[in-house]
């Protein structure tokens, strides 16, 4: 056994003494001995930051960035008066039940009564006339012509007032 173990070493050795370090691999010596050749290159600096400065925020009592400036009309919003509120002791009317602009005008009608609108919404279509009640804002007719329906609103203000709003609605052709 030992003869074995030993012939291996043997071809192991002639195996490794077999290869030519120096002989072998021309092309890969001639790279890197013109990679060496070459100058060296220089690494740049680092970049000089300026010192950090601390920020105090002191605008804290002006409008937030994050918001939409306000604009001009708001800044100058009517208020609402207290004489000016919505008749809570009357009837509702049926059309009342609905939003304003859910209607449109789609024609008129007159007789010797008077002149009355054809409003298109809450499902059919209605004959209003002057004083009658539209819209879930107290809206009350207050004139109609051939072309339009003319509507004041009763609207809160936010504040504890109410507002008076206009509101029209106008002919709609249908072709």
């Amino acid at each position: 056994m030992k003869v074995i173990e030993f012939l291996l070493l043997i071809v192991a050795m002639m195996v490794l003494g077999g290869c030519d370090r120096d002989g072998d691999f021309p092309d890969l010596k001639s790279y890197m001995a013109e990679i060496q050749a070459k100058p060296k290159g220089t690494i740049e600096p680092l970049p000089v930051f300026p010192p950090y400065e601390a920020f105090t925020y002191n605008a804290s009592g002006l409008r937030s960035p994050f918001l939409p400036p306000e604009k001009a009309e708001l800044a100058r919003k009517q208020r609402g008066s207290k004489e000016i509120r919505p008749d809570d002791g009357r009837v509702k009317q049926f059309l009342e039940g609905f939003n304003i602009d859910d209607f449109s005008m789609v024609g008129t009608l007159a007789n010797q009564v008077g002149v009355y609108a054809l409003i298109r919404g809450a499902g059919g279509v209605h004959r209003v006339k002057v004083g009658d009640y539209l819209g879930r804002n107290h809206g009350r007719i207050i004139a109609i012509d051939g072309i339009r329906v003319d509507v004041v609103e009763i609207v809160p203000d936010g504040e504890g007032g109410w507002l008076e709003r206009p509101h029209t609605l106008l002919l709609k052709e249908h072709s």
